[in-house]
């Protein structure tokens, strides 16, 4: 079965703004949540649709892809659109807008335990690569924070030989329940943070924290043809979840540095070249310099400034799989600041057989041309 416009599942025009997408999704949300339509798969399916919709057009890159290439550029692209794995995942992703809707955590009808699993969190690296390392595609190891479990106390955050007791504030729930009318509210207890223990005696390596800092390696493989603006997500190495649970995702966005020799534009590269008002005159052939080895290009006799040559498929590669840009070349006319006293002569005699006007003419002989 094919998959619905993403406009047309949010129900937004395709102008759209970030406010607009956001308060659709929210609306979407709230009406086919899960915790609001028990056992039914169909609104469930309808959450998921939604979510998998907001996604992408929340993301300017992914929006991009999908609003030149459709589905169909997401699955050959740098990712998205392709669903998410689980319910979790999503509350995960979008626990903002949850909050917002429910008043707390992703999931209503009472939050979740804090004391169970908890995902780690996303982080965020901002990776400067070379414009030829941008346009091959290149293997990076980056090194990042990251805090593991104590060794001394085994991520328990007592010390050893002693044990967390249960908190006297919340009895080992972690959550705190307020009554307001018809509706009990939680929030997380302030006192042991939702872990639904205490720890009296604190270890002295993590000193309670029951993790410690250290640093890991992380290996980015840059596909050949991203950007400045481009967001990789390496799922799973971001900080480690804390009791047993999953780690949180590394996002890395890229910046590159500009061409000393081209000028980009998307997948197209520019390169100006002078060409000397001999040659665009009589025509010639001249090297150009391309991304892989120089190529030679006709020059046609009676080139103009401004002309440009387009090279095909000499550019960079697209992201979406679907081939590469162009390489094309503007032409500049050079003229000589100063001439011998031959190449004076010869041009002259070229002006009067071309009957070209190039002497200066004064002003009383320009008054006799008038009055004969």
């Amino acid at each position: 079965m094919s998959k619905r416009d993403y406009y047309e599942v949010l129900e937004v025009a395709r102008d759209a703004d970030a406010a607009e997408l956001k308060k659709a999704y929210r609306k979407l949300a709230m009406q086919f949540h899960p915790d609001r339509n028990p056992d039914d798969d169909v609104a469930e399916a309808r959450f998921k649709e939604a979510s998998e919709a907001y996604e992408v057009l929340s993301n300017p890159e992914k929006r991009a892809l999908y609003d030149r290439f459709g589905h169909e550029g997401l699955r050959n692209g740098a990712g998205g659109g392709q669903g998410f794995s689980s319910m979790d995942d999503i509350f995960s992703q979008f626990g903002d807008i949850f909050g917002d809707i429910f008043g707390f955590g992703g999931r209503g009808g009472g939050a979740r335990q804090s004391n169970g699993p908890q995902r780690g969190a996303d982080m965020r690296y901002d990776l400067e690569l070379t414009f030829e390392e941008a346009v091959f595609g290149v293997s990076r190891t980056i090194v990042i924070p990251q805090r593991h479990d104590c060794k001394t106390c085994e991520g328990s955050g007592a010390k050893p030989g002693t044990e967390p007791s249960t908190c006297q504030s919340c009895m080992g729930r972690g959550q705190i329940h307020h009554s307001q009318g018809f509706f009990t509210l939680s929030s997380t207890c302030p006192n042991c943070r939702g872990a639904g223990t205490q720890i009296d005696e604190k270890c002295t390596d993590c000193h309670g924290q029951g993790t410690i800092q250290a640093e890991k390696e992380v290996t980015v493989k840059v596909p050949a043809g991203v950007d400045t603006g481009t967001r990789l997500r390496l799922r799973s190495e971001g900080q480690n979840g804390t009791r047993g649970g999953p780690s949180g995702d590394l996002y890395v966005f890229l910046y590159v540095q500009p061409s000393e020799v081209f000028e980009r534009d998307g997948a197209d590269i520019h390169f100006p070249l002078q060409v000397h008002f001999a040659q665009a005159a009589l025509g010639c052939e001249l090297e150009v310099p391309t991304l892989g080895e120089p190529q030679t290009i006709q020059i046609k006799p009676g080139t103009q400034y401004g002309d440009r040559i387009t090279l095909k498929n000499e550019g960079i590669a697209r992201l979406n799989g679907s081939g590469r840009g162009d390489l094309i070349v503007h032409i500049s006319i050079e003229i000589p600041k100063k001439l011998s006293t031959e190449q004076r002569e010869l041009l002259e005699k070229f002006a009067d057989l071309s009957e070209l006007s190039y002497k200066k003419a004064g002003f009383f002989d320009k008054l006799k041309e008038k009055i004969s």
